[in-house]
Order: structure tokens, then sequence, then C-alpha cells
């Protein structure tokens, strides 16, 4: 589940804005400009997130960055924290996105996205 700032503009987000939105590709969805947040390595949401939603296993994503950011075309996500962390981080920030298991949803953040 995808989730943003409840006094974010964006009410929704399709499946392709974000891979776009975490892949580098696109910043702004026409609401004004979002830094995506990231979960560490190993974590279950990472986990779930980028097999079903950006469709990378942590190879080719470490692949993937390592190629932007030598080139100079890209920085990958920050890394926050688990599920609570991206939560709190995005309640206080209305210019952050990022992603959390459906049973981490509070009524600090508004869901955007989520997955079928």
């Amino acid at each position: 589940m995808v989730i943003v700032n409840p006094s974010s503009p964006l009410t929704s987000i399709s499946e392709d804005d974000v891979q776009q939105m975490f892949l580098g590709k696109k910043k702004d969805l026409g609401s004004g400009m979002l830094l995506p947040l990231d979960q560490p390595e190993g974590s279950d949401s990472r986990n779930r997130f980028y097999s079903e939603i950006i469709k990378k296993t942590e190879i080719q994503l470490k692949s993937y960055w390592s190629r932007l950011i030598f080139t100079g075309k890209g920085q990958a996500p920050q890394v926050i924290g688990v599920d609570a962390d991206i939560v709190n981080m995005i309640a206080t920030n209305p210019n952050l996105i990022g992603y959390i298991n459906a049973d981490s949803l509070t009524d600090k953040v508004r869901a955007v996205y989520r997955h079928p």
C-alpha cells in the first residue's frame, strides 16, 4: 500500500506512477514534488513492494540504482525504517510518499494505492 500525508492533494496513483516514482523516473504527479521513502533491505514490506509492484528482485534493484548513481542520473529513495517509521515521517511531511503493509495503515496517513 502506498501512502501520503492526509493534506497532500494526491488522492490516488496508478501502479505505473508508483513504479516511476520509486525508480526515480518521476518526481511530480501533478500535485507537487514528492520524495519517496524506502524501507531497509530484508523487511517484509520492502520485499513485497518491490516484487509485486515494482517487479524487481533485490539484485535487479541494486544493479539498477548502481547504474543510475554511477552515471549521475538518479538517487535511490532514502531508507527511513519499517512501516511505523514510514507512517510517522509521512504524517509530519506532506512532501513524502512511502509504502507499508495494509495492516499498518493509520488515520495519520492516507492510502493512495492498494495493490490488488
